[in-house]
């Protein structure tokens, strides 16, 4: 699923792609993906984009807003004059757009067009008045998200509000850093490199852990997710940016989807998969013991 990297890579493509144009009308071909009236967002203008964990929205100068959370395989692809010499579409874009996966399309001003393709259908767009975005339940419970965007309109995670949460919890630390409700933002592959670089076993019980790795931990997830935004997301599934390509975090990550592979730091062990809460946990077992 899309982490904080991936949707605001998404919400930066969407900024610079949408703002000034004009919804002309909505085409809603899923309405189990479509939820709300598609009439309030007809002749709004796109103002900005934000993101709160991991749902982006687009804020319209008629006081409505658009929610979207993509979850597992939802895209969004950009097609428009703000798009120049577009690449071709990554072959994740499956049937093309519009295609048989295309779910709801957006007609824009000046020829635009913006398609909001989901295979598995999980994920869900809501209209909602701007006003009320921030509490909506999905964002009003929200844990506070770790500092690596400039603009946010969130709460930030400091390392003492890290430190309490941690030592509240005697869960294992890695279920802890990816619960949304605790820390915002943090999923399944930033977890496993931050705790990766921050030599911590992925089962220790959070409220074990002691200041020193604490610091270092915090440290490091602030250092992945950067890592992640720089690299506009880890492309697993079916994630694409607005423009119809790929990130390339995937070509980087430190520990995440290496299993079978010697640790690039103490190159004396192998990484190791295993399954925690459902989820692929990867580990050096020398360094993070």
């Amino acid at each position: 699923m899309p982490e904080l990297p991936e949707v605001e890579a998404i919400k930066l493509q969407l900024g610079k792609f949408l703002k000034g144009h004009q919804i002309v009308s909505v085409e809603v071909k899923n309405r189990k993906t479509f939820q709300g009236d598609e009439g309030k967002i007809i002749g709004g203008k796109i103002a900005e984009t934000r993101r709160f964990g991991k749902v982006s929205v687009i804020d319209l100068d008629n006081g409505y807003s658009i929610l979207t959370h993509v979850k597992l395989t939802g895209q969004y692809i950009y097609t428009g004059p703000h798009l120049l010499n577009p690449k071709p579409l990554s072959s994740k874009v499956i049937g093309g757009v519009p295609g048989r996966h295309t779910m709801v399309i957006f007609h824009l001003d000046h020829d635009g067009k913006l398609y909001y393709n989901d295979i598995r259908r999980f994920g869900w767009i809501r209209v909602e008045k701007t006003e009320d975005v921030e509490n909506e339940p999905f964002i009003k419970k929200l844990g506070p998200e770790p500092p690596v965007v400039k603009k946010f309109t969130g709460k930030f995670l400091t390392l003492n509000l890290f430190k309490q949460i941690l030592s509240k919890s005697g869960r294992p630390i890695k279920l802890v850093l990816i619960d949304q409700e605790r820390i915002g933002g943090v999923g399944n592959i930033y977890a496993n490199d931050a705790l990766w670089l921050a030599k911590i076993n992925p089962k220790t019980p959070a409220k074990e852990l002691n200041q020193k790795s604490v610091k270092d931990l915090y440290e490091a997830i602030v250092s992945v997710l950067k890592e992640g935004i720089k690299y506009g997301g880890a492309s697993e599934l079916a994630f694409v940016t607005p423009d119809g390509t790929e990130g390339k975090y995937q070509k980087h990550t430190l520990a995440y989807g290496r299993q079978g592979e010697p640790c690039e730091r103490c190159h004396k062990a192998i990484i190791k998969k295993f399954f925690l809460g459902g989820r692929g946990t990867y580990f050096c077992p020398k360094c993070q013991k």
